[in-house]
C-alpha cells in the first residue's frame, strides 16, 4: 500500500476502534488531571473561601478547555466537535492539558503522584498510536 493510500485509509477510518481498557485509562487520566487542577486551585490561598473558589474555578476552566476543542468524528470522544480543530491542534491541546496537570501536581508537592501520572500518560499515548496517526491527518474543518 502506497503512502497516499495509507493516508486515505487512515482518514476514511475516522479514527480506530479503541480498546475499552485504554478508553477507561484515558477517562481516569482526565479525572486525575482535574484533581491536579483542583489541588493547585486549593493551594493558591491560605484563606478557606479563596481556596474553595480556586479549587472550583480551575477544574471548570480545564474541563471547558478540554471539551470545547475537538476533532470532528474522533471516536475516542463523542465524535461531536463544538469548536472543530485539526488533529495536530487537538494533540497539542491534549499535551498542554495533561502537561499543566502534571505541573500542578509538582507545584503542590505531590511529586510521586505527578511522576506516576506522567508514566500512565506515556503508557496511554503509547497504546494510542493509531489515534495519534489519525489525528495528524485530520484537517478539522467540518462541523458535525
Amino acid at each position: 500500500m502506497g503512502r497516499n493510500a495509507r493516508k486515505k485509509a487512515i482518514q476514511k477510518n475516522s479514527g480506530t476502534t479503541y480498546h475499552p481498557i485504554n478508553l477507561a485509562l484515558r477517562f481516569l487520566l482526565e479525572l486525575t488531571a482535574l484533581v491536579g487542577f483542583w489541588l493547585f486551585g486549593w493551594s493558591l490561598s491560605d484563606t478557606f473561601w479563596f481556596s474553595l473558589i480556586g479549587a472550583a474555578i480551575l477544574p471548570v476552566l480545564a474541563m471547558t478547555f478540554w471539551g470545547v476543542f475537538a476533532v470532528p468524528n474522533d471516536k475516542s470522544r463523542s465524535g461531536k466537535a463544538p469548536i472543530p480543530v485539526s488533529g495536530l491542534v487537538r494533540f497539542i491541546l491534549e499535551l498542554v492539558f495533561f502537561g499543566l496537570a502534571v505541573w500542578c501536581y509538582m507545584l503542590t508537592q505531590h511529586l510521586v503522584f505527578g511522576a506516576l501520572f506522567s508514566g500512565f500518560l506515556v503508557l496511554h499515548y503509547a497504546l494510542s498510536m493509531e489515534r495519534i496517526k489519525w489525528l495528524f491527518v485530520q484537517k478539522g474543518k467540518e462541523r458535525t
